[in-house]
């Protein structure tokens, strides 16, 4: 883990330089000669959200650290108070990427809002790409953090390796710590994933409001949730995340007892596998999960994409009828905004 963070420290400093430097080359304007300079903050801000990022999943996933310690002394003294004490780990563990993430937001919009940009009328502009460069910024280390994701499946399949070919319990001891290592690096990644998706959902909801007011030449600069059936849009885009998380967590279950039921029905036949006389058929296996893979995702996608599009259709009759022609595009902007903040607390909580 210290190897892999020394490689992460590198690659930070690296996307720092490039950042100002690139900045200073595509976005210097005599109009605004310090824009350039509001911008590689915002770049920096990314950078910074990404590192605290990592930092935080690594606390509370990291066996060396106080969450992960105290996960282990409740299975002491049995599953329920494990299962307890996880969930409430999962819980708590949304609070500080939160915090971070809108001090990121935040400090963005505003080192783009005050960077000098103005449009036609005079008012300040550039807020919105500000968060966009800190997006930038914080995808700038992509690449290594996809890296570090990859260490987890290597040490895995190890650690399989060493079980399969009957090594001595010192080897696998080796193999645990380093899966351990894995585990930690993978979450890094989903959790990494999560902040930049936040920070650019930010965004996506911007330019949504645009395209609106674009299509429609009304402005559409704002979305009151006072009003009953913009409300009911974002309860049922908040709904959409716990039923699609459902869909998924019954999808692997489903695929599991498939799987459970294979393995089963291979030692009654091949009774020789347990004193490895007969190979067990672990394409069979692999099969099982690679189509439930994708036939089970099916339904949950679908919902993900039918969702706004029949709840927009519906409102927009609606305010047809009512005499409210943006109806349907404000439901369907809380629908979207509502979605977007639960989802991405499901994801640091399941994470």
């Amino acid at each position: 883990m210290t190897i892999l963070q020394k490689g992460y420290s590198v690659t930070i400093i690296l996307a720092v330089l490039t950042f100002f430097g690139s900045t200073r080359w595509l976005l210097y304007t005599e109009e605004a000669p310090s824009a350039w300079l509001n911008f590689s903050l915002c770049g920096l801000v990314g950078i910074i959200t990404a590192y605290v990022f990592v930092w935080i999943t690594k606390y509370y996933t990291d066996y060396k650290h106080e969450p992960v310690r105290t996960l282990a002394l409740s299975s002491s003294t049995g599953h329920g108070t494990n299962i307890i004490a996880g969930v409430s780990l999962g819980l708590e563990s949304t609070a500080l990427p939160v915090l971070v993430i809108s001090v990121s937001i935040i400090s963005a919009f505003w080192l783009g809002h005050t960077s000098g940009l103005v449009d036609e009328t005079g008012s300040p502009t550039g807020g919105l790409f500000g968060t966009a460069v800190a997006t930038m910024g914080m995808l700038s280390t992509a690449a290594y953090i996809l890296t570090m994701d990859m260490f987890g499946p290597i040490a895995d399949n190890a650690g399989g390796i060493v079980e399969m070919s009957q090594q001595p319990e010192s080897v696998r001891e080796i193999t645990d710590v380093l899966d351990a290592v894995g585990n930690t690096t993978k979450a890094t990644t989903k959790g990494f994933a999560i902040g930049s998706a936040a920070l650019a959902s930010f965004l996506l909801f911007s330019a949504y409001m645009d395209e609106v007011s674009s299509f429609a030449r009304e402005p559409l600069k704002q979305v009151d949730i006072a009003i009953p059936e913009v409300f009911i849009g974002g309860l049922l885009g908040s709904m959409l995340i716990f039923l699609f998380s459902a869909w998924a967590c019954a999808a692997v279950g489903r695929t599991a007892q498939e799987v459970v039921k294979e393995v089963r029905r291979q030692f009654i036949e091949r009774p020789g596998i347990m004193d490895y006389k007969e190979k067990p058929d672990y394409g069979r296996c692999v099969a099982i999960v690679a189509s439930a893979s994708l036939r089970e995702m099916i339904k949950p996608g679908a919902l993900a994409i039918v969702s706004p599009i029949v709840v927009g259709f519906l409102f927009r009759v609606l305010g047809y009828y009512t005499g409210h022609p943006l109806l349907g595009a404000k439901v369907v902007a809380a629908l979207l905004m509502f979605a977007t903040v639960s989802g991405i607390l499901m994801a640091l909580f399941l994470n």
